[in-house]
């Protein structure tokens, strides 16, 4: 699994004219997902992101988890983050889930972050055309992949 992790001032998700997911303070996750992934990279990537430490504490370092902060958080899936470019100018995406085995992983993966963050978190809609719309706070920027824990 690959993460992007934006934090953010707000964010939203649109589908079709109609807004599917909203939050002021908190993360946007762009999610990809690949054939290799499984249960534990859910379970190991969902501990990571509720415990990183990038919102401020009152001295303005970033010291503090989105628990801490109680901040939201939007998962929006994107297999775009298993693009190759290594021939030719379009991009490859065979590294990337199919949907048979994409989607039943992203699910678990968002109600395992709800669970721990405590609270209902907003999604995208897998496969859909959304339009994602933030306003990156800091900016703060991070990128994560199961494959690369060490």
């Amino acid at each position: 699994m690959r993460v992007v992790i934006q934090r953010v001032k707000q964010a939203s998700v649109t589908i079709e004219g109609r807004t599917k997911s909203q939050i002021d303070a908190g993360l946007l996750v762009l999610l990809g997902i690949e054939e290799a992934d499984t249960s534990e990279d859910i379970e190991w990537l969902c501990r990571k992101i509720v415990a990183l430490r990038v919102f401020d504490d009152e001295q303005g370092v970033m010291n503090r988890s989105i628990l801490e902060a109680n901040g939201d958080i939007i998962v929006v899936s994107q297999f775009t983050l298993f693009a190759s470019t290594k021939k030719g100018n379009r991009p490859s995406y065979i590294r990337a889930a199919r949907p048979e085995r994409a989607i039943p992983l992203y699910e678990a993966f968002c109600k395992q972050l709800a669970s721990l963050l405590g609270k209902p978190i907003g999604t995208g809609e897998f496969g859909a055309n959304m339009q994602v719309s933030l306003v990156n706070d800091g900016p703060v920027t991070i990128c994560i992949d199961t494959k690369n824990k060490e």
